[in-house]
């Protein structure tokens, strides 16, 4: 009984150390045929296998310290052809951790930087013609469509898209009140273009209202008169101008053009207007 209990911590210590020794040896082995099935599967277009295989190289560094460069080759194949296929989350995924891998290049840091920059550009120009939600689509992949502090580029086209929109709801109103001067100040703060076109038939309908109030005024003055307390549409308009032009708001503008041209705010029905 003695003799058996002295073997069997021998054997199981044997039985241990060669499981041990088998698994290094099997691990040293398939490190070894890695980079040439990983070289074998990039050659041949098998991306997927690639990627695999370079995954697990990387796991396995720490027996040889090999990376070599297939590592990053089928990274690089991959991410080109996630690009042309229209996938660009799944690409500038796989590009940035090309970039940032030991197998990465300067020249595939500046890859990443186009994609981005690319993306950018085509999101301004989806955002330009009116399409406001598929530019944040655009922009989702790298981040860029929205982040809490509000610093992203997609914070910055809803709040520029937010800020047209309100304009041309005011000018709406404005016109509906009949207050043309007002009106025409809204539109003028329109700097989108696909509002500005949405909001060109409204800017038609002020640009007549403001001028058959002038070709009124001109028709009395060729009748030797002048409409009872007005004061002349092109000095007050020139002044509202000058006024909006130093960053005021619309209303103050005019109530300061009536009083310099020496007039006071009227409310006449449905319109406001500046006489003397």
């Amino acid at each position: 009984m003695a003799i058996r209990r002295h073997r069997l911590p021998r054997f199981w210590l044997a039985l241990t150390l060669g499981l041990v020794a088998a698994a290094v040896g099997g691990a040293w082995w398939w490190e070894s045929q890695l980079p040439r099935r990983l070289e074998r599967a990039a050659n041949e277009g098998r991306f997927d296998d690639c990627l695999r295989y370079s995954d697990q190289l990387e796991s396995l560094r720490w027996m040889s310290g090999r990376a070599p460069a297939e590592q990053g080759r089928c990274r690089r194949q991959r991410a080109e052809q996630l690009w042309g296929e229209q996938e660009p989350e799944e690409a500038l995924k796989l590009q940035l951790l090309l970039a940032n891998s030991a197998a990465g290049t300067e020249a595939d840091r500046q890859q990443l930087r186009a994609w981005q920059q690319e993306l950018k550009d085509r999101a301004r120009a989806l955002f330009e013609q009116g399409d406001l939600e598929g530019a944040l689509a655009l922009l989702k992949p790298m981040g860029e469509h929205h982040r809490p502090d509000g610093s992203a580029l997609g914070d910055n086209l809803r709040e520029f898209w937010a800020r047209n929109q309100l304009q041309q709801k005011r000018a709406v109103k404005l016109v509906d009140e009949k207050r043309w001067w007002e009106a025409l100040d809204a539109l003028n703060r329109i700097d989108h273009p696909w509002w500005k076109t949405a909001s060109a038939p409204l800017r038609q309908q002020v640009d007549e209202a403001i001028a058959g109030l002038k070709t009124k005024e001109q028709e009395h003055h060729s009748h030797g008169g002048q409409l009872i307390d007005s004061v002349p549409i092109a000095s007050l308009d020139a002044a509202v101008q000058r006024h909006l032009a130093e960053g005021v708001d619309e209303w103050t503008a005019f109530t300061k053009a009536c009083d310099e041209l020496g007039g006071r705010v009227v409310e006449a029905g449905p319109e406001t207007t500046c006489r003397r």
